[in-house]
């Protein structure tokens, strides 16, 4: 697992041991961010769920200005603020070690990307969604990038739609936007 592009291209990352990880490819990785264009240049980024830090620290070798790190296992914050150093990108990000609830109900930040991996079949992805939604926390013309289980079928509503909906091996890929009014 590797940094694919950008200011820290080729920085090997280093994962936390363990099932509760399961790593983004780099194939998964390039196609994210070819959908994203040239959209991390500048972002706020949220990387919750963060594992290993993998899809913000490539937000921030691509540009982004700032990432927050969030997961609530203390051993995957200290592989994802482990990688940060080792990709020279530290100075531009922080790191909660909480669960995702607590963070989104009580961060008074907002973002312009949201990345969000978390366990599969746990049933987070739906409940983040919402706080993110009733709170705001997604920047206009944001985007919020969900990978889950490519057998996951359950459908979005309001205020979100698909933009790309894709399945890369047991990974389902979506990307959403804010509906517009």
């Amino acid at each position: 697992m590797r940094i694919v592009s950008g200011s820290a291209r080729g920085t090997k990352l280093v994962c936390p041991e363990g099932l509760s990880v399961r790593p983004t490819h780099d194939r998964v990785k390039e196609a994210l961010f070819s959908m994203l264009n040239t959209k991390p240049v500048g972002a706020h980024v949220l990387d919750l769920f963060a594992g290993s830090g993998a899809l913000g620290l490539e937000a921030l070798s691509r540009g982004a200005e700032h990432a927050v790190f969030v997961d609530v296992a203390a051993s995957s914050l200290s592989a994802a603020r482990a990688n940060a150093e080792k990709a020279h990108l530290s100075n531009r990000a922080s790191f909660f070690q909480t669960d995702y609830v607590h963070f989104l109900e009580n961060t008074e930040d907002r973002f312009d990307i949201i990345f969000m991996d978390p366990p599969y079949f746990e049933g987070f992805l739906l409940p983040a969604l919402q706080i993110i939604a009733e709170r705001k926390l997604l920047r206009e013309d944001g985007l919020i990038y969900c990978e889950t289980d490519a057998s996951w079928n359950t459908p979005f509503s309001a205020p979100f739609s698909v933009i790309r909906d894709k399945k890369y091996g047991r990974a389902r890929v979506l990307l959403l936007s804010e509906m517009s009014l």
